[in-house]
């Protein structure tokens, strides 16, 4: 079935194989990271392992692996678009700087074989002044690849008040603005991201389904949740089984399905559609809007989407 990749993060992307291949290369040491389907584990453990991993992503040449592979597994997944989402804070060490750092996973975007748009995403961990300046970063390659910003890591480090500069210079830019929220927090946050920050997705939001006005608010604005059924248990915010995808569909709320992380939770995007139908019970037709949701709301071109979407009906029709 014909879909879009909402929410992926670039080293969350990398596979097992090709982490092993770059520590061994470049001397680092990564210890075993192994799949997180235990717990619940506190954020720390993730982002530990998380740290872990980009540390082995060194070289323009690495980045440009990373996304081919990338793009590979998603277009193996039956998508027609992806979307990456880095933080250029994140690599620009390594890689020469800010600017540096997105070029070179612009450059590896442009050159796969999938179509693929890069959402540039500061942290809520960082001050909103630096995001800000990864607005401005983002805002100067609109139209070159960028499609969007956002706000990644622990949505309880920061104020979203403090981030409104940042959003307001990305929506100035026709850009997708996506922060993470409602995963850890309640309705509320979400409801800010929207009416604070003009968030067109959140990623994540699932708290939202907790309040009827967030959920009407969401609908009448058409921002969609980027679910991720997967990165769920391990903190336990939600068992698989009660991840409510079926209730934000039915309150009209958009719904798009992402992987957020395969290297650190181990389902592609595939599979994350395979949970819905496998463990949630959704039937076709709700998998399908699940796919229109990731096809609506994405940056892709509007013929490419037209083409999705009919391909979507025929999937269905079949």
């Amino acid at each position: 079935m014909p879909k879009v990749q909402s929410h992926l993060h670039l080293t969350g992307a990398m596979r097992p194989a090709t982490l092993d291949e770059l520590a061994t290369r470049h001397g680092i040491a990564v210890p075993p990271l192994a799949a997180l389907t235990g717990g619940p584990y506190e954020w720390a453990v993730f982002q530990g392992r998380y740290d872990a991993a980009r540390a082995a992503i060194r070289t323009a040449d690495d980045v440009a692996r990373v996304v081919r592979e990338a793009a590979e597994d998603d277009a193996a997944d039956g998508c027609g678009w992806s979307e990456l989402q880095m933080d250029p804070t994140s690599f620009a060490p390594a890689l020469g700087g800010l600017e540096a750092a997105l070029e070179a996973v612009l450059t590896a975007a442009a050159a796969a074989t999938l179509p693929m748009g890069v959402v540039v995403a500061s942290s809520w961990a960082r001050s909103g002044e630096h995001a800000t300046t990864l607005a401005r970063l983002a805002a100067r390659y609109a139209g070159d690849g960028v499609v969007g910003f956002g706000l990644s890591n622990d949505e309880r480090l920061g104020r979203v008040e403090d981030y409104a500069p940042a959003f307001r210079v990305a929506a100035g830019a026709g850009l997708l603005r996506t922060p993470h929220g409602g995963f850890f927090t309640g309705p509320a946050h979400v409801r800010d991201c929207v009416e604070l920050l003009g968030a067109t997705r959140v990623g994540h939001g699932t708290s939202a389904a907790a309040d009827p006005a967030v959920l009407a608010l969401l609908a009448e604005r058409r921002v969609a949740l980027e679910l991720c059924p997967t990165s769920y248990p391990p903190f336990g915010v939600h068992a698989l089984n009660e991840l409510p995808v079926r209730a934000l569909l039915a309150a009209g709320v958009p719904v798009a399905i992402g992987s957020d992380d395969p290297l650190l939770f181990a389902v592609g995007l595939a599979g994350q559609y395979a949970l819905c139908r496998d463990v949630l019970g959704l039937s076709d037709a709700e998998l399908a809007a699940l796919a229109c949701g990731s096809i609506t709301s994405s940056a892709a071109p509007e013929p490419l989407k037209r083409t999705m979407l009919a391909g979507v009906d025929a999937w269905l029709a079949g």
